[in-house]
């Protein structure tokens, strides 16, 4: 009997049943479709050997004037600018004590008490000391004169920390450590850091326990958000935005070690908004707006985030904020929804995502300056980073599904909605981010699952956008920029316990070691009409491997073969082949009604095998006849 060839569908289906959806795919990991062939993914390394405090989950990248290349990484504990590999700290300042701050050692214990009273911080908050005297034995000055994590706060008046040498080595206090630090310790606390986990902005289980009465509410603010950062150049400069929180400024001209300040603290500022959810600078027009702003009341900001105020600068001027005849500063207000989730620059306007709704904003000159438009009402925001911007249009992620905004918006048609939608986890799918992989016109939608139940970031669907093709996997990322002042996608991870930048679609390995759990799985298919059994003699692969430049390892590949007789019965595994591009074919012996073929990078335990290579699928052939109906 002739070889049957097998040109399985291009993408993933996880909507239809098994068996209707025969010759297509139905499960993948970190593999990639492309000219409707299966492929496995582009591999990644770690961006410098220095790794970053906090998840990062807000990347933003311009180049100056000057050509100086720069990266804003927002993080639940800091904010950075990296630049020339190193990580800059410019996480703004919360408060200054001047010597105001006393210490206390227990003999044995590295855990050092600082009493200052009503002090502000929180838990992890990061504090500088400076002028503090030795307390008389190991405790010297030099230990106390750094910046120290808080490790606890017993009260509003004391915190407490680990003290450690100038290596970053614990130090464990002696008898002889009676002192108090003397009376001249100054101490720079920064902003308070952020949520790991998304707690809603209202309602019982915000803030701590016992904080108001059951079922009142609390106001938006950095203190109930996930921290999320938000960014964006005003020329050179940068604005910055705890969502919920503080609204900085971080100006280029000064150095690396300069850190941001306030925006209603820049010299010349009037009524800037000190509180907001998100900073985005009209560039044609160059206005500095604030979604979510706190209004002006009686002369004055009030402190306390307006979710759906719009507030905009005057034109050219950062600082100038209170509306005039003679400027084009001024505010707006939007109606459908509770509260702005997030803004996005497209083509020649501004989208504006509420719980609900989608609004564009454009600019219109004096008086006016912006007018908004409601252009959907049912497809909200599923998380403030969950759209990105393409060539093809903004493609976004609402809580009803995938959508595609160019012009008028569109859901997307997805063979995988379901199978996404009902392992997202809801209760951190403010965590969800939407990414863009423009060399291969892939949109990547990141999820926190259920499945996992980590409460993070977790797994991915990819929507290639030219070939309208659907696949999935997991993969840890909390943010991810598109090629652009790099030159390749960059994203945040974790590695252990320690958090990196990491370079995308480089090499084919994860960061050095073997890129495991790479497959994809068929659908069930049969022999004829499936009322008679089949017997599968040989495999014949159609198989391409690329091996990494300037490497010559031997590219594996596991073809593995499951079969069944019915629908609900269990899958077995029959065999399973090692293919080379030196195999031919393979021979089997599988008896069955229902057959799945599914393809993965080689798992043995000789890592060379698994190493600086990539592999693409083509029509696989079989030798299959009837074998009867029983």
């Amino acid at each position: 009997m002739p070889l049957a060839k097998f040109n399985f569908k291009a993408g993933v289906n996880k909507e239809e049943t098994d068996y209707s959806n025969e010759g297509g795919w139905v499960d993948s990991n970190l593999v990639r479709f492309r000219k409707n062939r299966v492929e496995k993914i582009g591999g990644w390394v770690k961006s410098s050997t220095s790794s970053i405090l906090g998840k990062a989950r807000a990347l933003h990248q311009w180049i100056s004037l000057a050509g100086t290349r720069y990266l804003g990484v927002g993080t639940t504990l800091k904010y950075y600018i990296e630049s020339g590999s190193s990580f800059n700290d410019i996480t703004p300042i919360r408060a200054t004590t001047t010597n105001g701050i006393v210490f206390a050692a227990t003999n044995g214990s590295s855990v050092i008490t600082a009493t200052d009273d009503d002090h502000g911080a929180v838990t992890n908050d990061f504090v500088t000391i400076a002028g503090a005297a030795s307390l008389g034995g190991v405790v010297t000055a030099a230990v106390l004169n750094q910046e120290y994590q808080i490790a606890s706060v017993p009260t509003v008046d004391t915190y407490t920390f680990v003290a450690k040498d100038t290596s970053n080595a614990t130090i464990t206090a002696n008898s002889s450590d009676s002192g108090n630090g003397g009376s001249g310790v100054d101490g720079v606390y920064q902003v308070n850091v952020g949520l790991d986990d998304y707690v809603e902005g209202t309602g019982w289980g915000v803030s701590s326990w016992g904080a108001g009465t059951f079922g009142s509410s609390s106001a938006l603010s950095a203190s109930n958000q996930l921290r999320i950062w938000t960014h964006d150049n005003f020329g050179e400069d940068l604005a910055i935005n705890i969502r919920g929180g503080g609204i900085f400024y971080w100006t280029e001209d000064n150095n690396l070690n300069t850190r941001a300040v306030a925006l209603s603290a820049l010299t010349g500022a009037n009524l800037a908004p000190t509180v907001g959810l998100q900073v985005i600078t009209s560039e044609t027009d160059r206005h500095l707006i604030v979604l979510g702003a706190d209004p002006i009341s009686s002369g004055s900001r009030t402190g306390s985030v307006d979710p759906m105020l719009i507030a905009f600068s005057d034109q050219e001027t950062p600082t100038q904020w209170e509306p005039l005849k003679t400027n084009t500063a001024g505010s707006l207000r939007l109606s459908s929804g509770s509260q702005i989730v997030g803004g996005l620059k497209a083509r020649q306007e501004i989208l504006i995502w509420t719980d609900n709704s989608i609004y564009t904003m454009n600019f219109i000159g004096p008086p006016l300056t912006f007018a908004v438009n409601l252009i959907n009402e049912g497809a909200g925001l599923i998380g403030p980073k969950a759209a990105v911007n393409s060539a093809k249009g903004v493609f976004f992620m609402s809580k009803t599904g995938f959508y595609f905004y160019n012009g008028a918006v569109q859901k997307l048609e997805s063979s995988v909605q379901e199978y996404v939608f009902e392992d997202l986890d809801l209760g951190q799918a403010f965590k969800c981010h939407t990414a863009l992989n423009s060399e291969f016109s892939e949109v990547w939608f990141f999820y926190p699952s259920l499945t996992d139940g980590t409460k993070e970031i977790s797994r991915y669907a990819i929507y290639n956008y030219e070939e309208n093709l659907w696949s999935i996997g997991s993969l840890i990322r909390y943010a991810w920029l598109d090629t652009g002042v790099q030159n390749r996608p960059q994203a945040t991870g974790i590695d252990g316990d320690v958090y990196y930048l990491y370079d995308h679609e480089s090499g084919f390995n994860a960061d050095s070691e073997p890129m495991d759990n790479v497959f994809i799985e068929s659908a069930d298919f049969d022999f004829g009409e499936g009322d008679n059994l089949a017997f599968i003699k040989r495999i014949i692969p159609d198989i391409k491997f690329i091996n990494e430049l300037n490497t010559s390892q031997t590219g594996a590949v596991n073809i593995v073969l499951k079969q069944r007789d019915f629908n609900g019965s269990s899958l077995s595994t029959n065999s399973t082949s090692q293919i080379t591009a030196a195999t031919t074919q393979s021979f089997v012996r599988a008896r069955g009604r229902q057959f799945v073929l599914r393809f993965e990078s080689d798992d043995d335990n000789n890592v060379g095998d698994r190493k600086n290579y990539k592999w693409r699928l083509g029509a696989t052939r079989m030798d299959i006849t009837g074998s009867g109906r029983r």
